[in-house]
């Protein structure tokens, strides 16, 4: 038999005292609005991108607050944990508890580009075609931060690089998270909940054989995404950008159409984190809604077409 590996990742960079410190989800955002800027930048001076060079920190951090953060937090409330967020709304704040939504941040950043181009008169598909080359690179970072947080797993799976997730727990019927309680007790007393569990599997050679019984060996498709819809995507989104002459709008409805269906074939490796709708995983269905628009936006370009400012003679 194999000897999987176990998650045993901390979720801390640098961690101060109790669940105070800086995490690698928050420092995997500021990589990504950091290096949005530098992408953003390089395409505005290469005349990609209609918004002044000058002016492109200040519209990426408008996106990564009022786009990312906030579209990213409500659609995980509205598509994944709708009846408590009617229950009790203020959870919206409890972001340190986790849960973000790649297809909300993406509609949020949509709508926060439509507002921007309005209130400074710039094309909204040209803004559009360069901010989504550098989403990508977020959508990585998120991802690699899941698996550093060891949420989101794949499913049951024998592949020799499947790994052992000891949040699995929470999911497990009550009698294994019994039996894993009670041999965790025995070697320390004082670990008597799930999350003793999770804390300190990485400092207990004991706790790990105690987890390689239990836990299912399952696909690291946090990884797979990463690769996915972060480097593959951006790759391609970046040849289309900087080796063709495309008309405002196709970059956009290509990123749509391309992160949904590279989300749709990464979810076949995915634990579902919802109920299904029909035979789609949440993920999955919310996709479809993407490559609509992504087609929407390429009628768009092909009906009114328009290119770069700086770009009309490229």
């Amino acid at each position: 038999m194999l000897a999987y590996y176990i998650h045993d990742l901390s979720p801390f960079l640098l961690r101060f005292s109790g669940n105070f410190g800086l995490r690698w989800y928050g420092l995997a955002y500021v990589a990504a609005f950091f290096l949005g800027i530098l992408i953003v930048r390089r395409l505005s001076r290469l005349g990609y991108c209609d918004i002044p060079v000058g002016k492109v920190s200040d519209f990426i951090i408008g996106g990564a607050l009022f786009g990312v953060l906030i579209g990213g937090r409500l659609g995980y409330m509205l598509f994944y944990d709708l009846p408590n967020f009617v229950q009790n709304p203020l959870i919206f704040f409890r972001v340190m508890d986790g849960g973000m939504s790649a297809h909300g941040g993406i509609l949020g950043v949509t709508i926060y580009t439509l507002w921007y181009s309005y209130r400074h008169k710039v094309s909204w598909r040209n803004i559009g075609d360069n901010l989504v080359v550098a989403a990508p690179i977020g959508l990585c970072l998120g991802r690699l931060a899941n698996f550093i947080n060891g949420e989101l797993y794949g499913r049951v799976s024998n592949v020799p690089w499947a790994i052992q997730f000891p949040k699995e727990l929470y999911e497990a019927p009550p009698e294994t998270v019994q039996l894993v309680l009670v041999e965790a007790t025995a070697i320390n007393p004082q670990w008597i909940t799930i999350e003793d569990v999770i804390e300190n599997v990485r400092h207990s050679p004991a706790l790990h054989e105690v987890l390689a019984g239990t836990l299912s060996p399952r696909h690291p498709s946090q990884l797979y995404e990463a690769v996915l819809e972060g480097v593959l995507l951006f790759a391609l989104l970046w040849i289309l950008r900087t080796r063709f002459r495309l008309r405002n709008g196709v970059l956009t409805g290509a990123f749509f159409v391309g992160y949904a269906i590279l989300r749709m074939v990464a979810e076949l490796f995915r634990e579902p984190d919802a109920p299904l709708t029909g035979p789609f995983t949440r993920g999955q269905f919310l996709s479809v809604f993407l490559v609509a628009i992504g087609l929407g936006f390429f009628i768009s370009a092909w009906v009114r077409p328009a290119f770069p400012i700086g770009r009309k003679k490229g």
